[in-house]
């Protein structure tokens, strides 16, 4: 992993990719560029398995090279594709495998970003859409799409492998399973999987069927809040298709950011593994808690629940995203947060810093208020990312918290 597809001697027996900061590539005559442009024109529409060749960095870079080669390594996909950012990526990979008529049919909650460009921006091309709770087994699932079949043919089914932000599993084996019944002719219907809480150590999202694995590679992947980037992985044909369409939106990665990442994976492990860790204890401290409601973990799904099942078979771990629900509202909620002193107050996740959130007002507040209420996202939701420091640190920051929020509650009660 650590050298993986890099050779030394290429570059000056340097240990370390360098940063190839350029925009373009010298060739030594134009017949050797003209037949590279062919090559490259005549794969537009990603339909060869090929490598791209070095021409222009908005096409493909070193730096993208290292890092894609080295990510596939991780789940075996057979190719990456990197991209600009998270949104980046799932825009790209909407545009390139629908078309106008199309349905899209998705789980709910995602990510409110997510969520927004679905159902603004994508039918205003056309492209319609229709969800299910991520709750939802295939029996539920399947009698949504052939509901929403009744408007045109299925296409896509995306899904959150772990939900943002209340941490519920989709099924994706009986996602993928409804996609084949669903296929139709020369155009498959493909299940998509946003794998960013839980990937790419704790699911892997091909042992269940998926096509196209993707994430916010500037949560655990990037891991250290100092880059944007996306990364989407999968079967060579689709990734390739999909470098045609990052060349024509321009949206890759440059050349530093890819840097970041390839250093970033190298103690991508070690991170996520610490980070679990610390977030067990603090998950339980939150759940013993008197002051805590509830608290949104895969670990605390119920014994013999469909969740429950779910996570033994697709997770060897329930990640560091702890939600819960605080008892009092919003104002008891607002209180938490401005209290809290080693978590800081900022969206995102996955980084070593620990990280606190309010949902319902910042990254789903664009979610109609009747919808998220009606998935869980309720103004006493707050989102905590667990980082690298000391677990105790953490606990005795969410306890001041928690401490200075009730008793500012009580004194509210008292007047």
């Amino acid at each position: 992993m650590t050298s993986y597809d890099f050779l030394p001697e290429l570059s000056e027996g340097a240990v370390k990719p360098p940063v190839f900061l350029t925009s373009t590539f010298a060739f030594k005559g134009a017949g050797e560029l003209a037949a590279l442009i062919q090559t490259a024109h005549d794969n537009r529409g990603g339909k060869s398995n090929e490598a791209l060749p070095l021409i222009y960095s908005r096409i493909n870079h070193p730096n993208a090279e290292i890092f894609e080669k080295r990510f596939s390594l991780w789940n075996g996909s057979e190719e990456a594709a990197v991209f600009a950012s998270g949104m980046a990526a799932i825009a790209t990979t909407s545009f390139a495998f629908l078309r106008p008529g199309d349905i899209l049919l998705h789980s709910s909650p995602l990510y409110g970003g997510t969520e927004d460009f679905f159902a603004r921006e994508l039918r205003t091309f056309g492209i319609k859409t229709a969800s299910f709770s991520a709750e939802s087994d295939y029996s539920e699932i399947k009698k949504i799409a052939k509901r929403a079949c009744r408007r045109g043919p299925l296409r896509m089914i995306f899904v959150e492998a772990a939900a943002n932000p209340t941490n519920v599993l989709a099924d994706i084996e009986a996602c993928a399973e409804i996609a084949e019944e669903f296929s139709s002719g020369k155009r498959k219907a493909i299940t998509v999987v946003d794998n960013t809480f839980l990937g790419p150590l704790w699911l892997n999202p091909f042992k269940h069927g998926a096509d196209l694995a993707l994430y916010s590679a500037t949560k655990y992947i990037g891991g250290h809040s100092d880059l944007l980037a996306g990364v989407v992985e999968g079967k060579a044909k689709m990734i390739s298709r999909l470098k045609s369409a990052r060349t024509r939106f321009g949206n890759i990665a440059g050349a530093f950011t890819c840097w970041l990442l390839t250093r970033s994976l190298e103690t991508l492990k070690l991170r996520m593994t610490a980070q679990v860790k610390n977030a067990r204890r603090v998950a339980d401290f939150l759940r013993d808690d008197r002051r805590v409601e509830k608290v949104y973990y895969p670990e605390f799904f119920e014994e013999d629940s469909n969740q429950n099942r779910l996570y033994e078979k697709q997770c060897s771990a329930p990640g560091a995203v702890v939600s819960f629900d605080i008892k009092g509202g919003r104002k008891t909620a607002f209180r938490f947060l401005d209290a809290l002193k080693f978590f800081k107050l900022a969206v995102s996740l996955g980084s070593t810093e620990p990280l606190a959130e309010h949902p319902a007002t910042t990254t789903h507040y664009g979610i109609p208020r009747e919808k998220r209420i009606r998935l869980g996202i309720t103004d006493k939701m707050i989102r905590l990312s667990i980082g690298l420091g000391s677990p105790y640190d953490y606990i005795f920051d969410l306890k001041q918290a928690l401490d200075e929020a009730v008793r500012d509650r009580r004194a509210r009660q008292l007047r």
